[in-house]
């Protein structure tokens, strides 16, 4: 009987093209305004390393004005300094413990007709590519005497590889950057966690840096700090005054693989704390916070507030369309009285006028989600001019998005047509047929 409706449903589509058409073309835009909006938010929020998220934490330590919070109500500073990060990474309690934070430099390449030019640079602790769970084309991250020993190594992105050695296995050659020589010991592949969930008190959606280098480098180097540095009070005069001040610029990550591991590590920061205190620093009450990969990103709120408001407008849009469309269905449907008749005259019941109606709906709706596939393209695809490099990270449909939407279409266009269907069902054949 299926094969039999979805027969009479595509004659019935056939026989009125107009109105079917503008029943597609309103499912198509809603269809298409909920999922531009729709695709937008998941990929803003998405889990971007889901077989640890719940294992990678984010340290924050309560090391603020105590007169004034960081942020409101009671947040404490979304990074560390320097000297309570380097003490966490000696501390090594932690399965892995990645401090970091971001720096710049310039890069003079081999090749004679190159220009130089500034390079992202992230500075962090050996253990950044195995908590991370970073892909290497060639070699590996660096060995904790690297660290130690504040060897002059690196690992470089895949781009700069390309860049700089033509995407040949550049491990054991040198780069001159920042005026020293530097032995590259590995080369990602190609990886973009999207949002860039390991850093996101800068720009949460930018690809990840150029280079990477041991951390320690930046007190034997004096390498420029990037990103966000804030301070509550003033920092001594010089680079080693910075280092040893209050103003906070690091962050760190740990690695934890049980809920019992993470309860002693944050009995480890406490005791740190109070510690400190004794040492006439943090003077606000205990207010550590070790936030998953999830956790940290819902505080950060990379999904901005006006992202969740366009989401709701476009479902509010995707209601009115639905609107138009029960009153273009009750128009078609109350066009179909004398055939409705017709047939429960010779035998077809209810719920078989209801199937085939239902189904006709359906076939609108598919047709309708098809359609709207292309309009949420459309609007990716403005998106992607309007905002630049930071779209093309979060405006691209895949499978499951695609599938949602079809699914979203044949809901809508069945819940729209359940009122025309039912009143097409009631309508009385005698009387029907009589007027006829």
């Amino acid at each position: 009987m299926f094969q039999y409706y979805l027969k009479l449903a595509l004659l019935s589509i056939k026989r009125n093209p107009i109105l079917s058409g503008l029943m597609v073309t309103a499912i198509a835009l809603g269809i298409g305004a909920c999922m531009t909006t729709i695709t937008v938010n998941y990929l803003m929020s998405a889990d971007p390393i889901p077989q640890k998220s719940d294992k990678l934490f984010y340290v924050q330590l309560d090391s603020w004005d105590p007169n004034d919070p960081f942020d409101e109500p009671n947040e404490p500073p979304d990074q560390l300094t320097w000297t309570d990060a380097t003490n966490l990474l000696k501390a090594k309690k932690a399965t892995r413990q990645v401090m970091m934070a971001q720096s710049v430099g310039a890069v003079e390449p081999e090749q004679q007709d190159a220009k130089p030019y500034m390079a992202s640079i992230r500075l962090t602790s050996k253990d950044f590519f195995g908590a991370f769970d970073t892909p290497f084309l060639y070699g590996g991250g660096w060995s904790d005497e690297a660290d130690v020993n504040r060897e002059f190594v690196t690992v470089i992105s895949r781009e700069t590889n390309d860049k700089l050695f033509g995407g040949q296995n550049s491990v054991g050659k040198t780069i001159r950057v920042l005026g020293n020589n530097f032995k590259v010991v590995g080369v990602l592949d190609n990886w973009v966690p999207v949002p860039r969930f390991y850093d996101l008190t800068t720009d949460q959606f930018a690809e990840p840096e150029e280079m990477f280098m041991p951390i320690m480098l930046k007190e034997e180097l004096e390498l420029p700090s990037s990103g966000n540095t804030n301070c509550w009070k003033r920092p001594d005069d010089g680079f080693k005054g910075f280092l040893n001040s209050e103003c906070v610029n690091f962050q760190m990550w740990v690695e934890l693989e049980s809920e019992q591991q993470k309860q002693a590590y944050k009995d480890y920061i406490d005791n740190y704390v109070k510690e400190q205190k004794t040492l006439g620093r943090f003077a606000r009450p205990l207010n550590n916070r070790l936030s998953d990969v999830n956790e940290w990103m819902e505080n950060q709120e990379v999904v901005a507030d006006d992202a969740q408001i366009m989401l709701w407008l476009s479902f509010m849009f995707l209601l009115v369309c639905l609107l138009n469309t029960i009153g273009l269905l009750l128009a078609k449907f109350t066009g179909k009285t004398g055939e409705i008749s017709l047939r429960r005259a010779v035998g077809a019941s209810r719920k078989d006028i209801f199937v085939q109606h239902l189904i006709e709906t359906a076939c609108i709706g598919l047709a309708g989600g098809i359609a709207g596939l292309g309009l949420a393209m459309l609007g990716l695809q403005g998106i992607k001019v309007l905002y630049g490099s930071f779209a093309d990270r979060v405006s691209s449909l895949d499978f499951n998005l695609v599938i949602i939407a079809l699914i979203l279409a044949l809901l809508s266009s069945i819940a729209a047509g359940l009122y025309p269907t039912w009143r097409a069902c009631a309508i009385a054949p005698a009387r029907a047929l009589k007027d006829q």
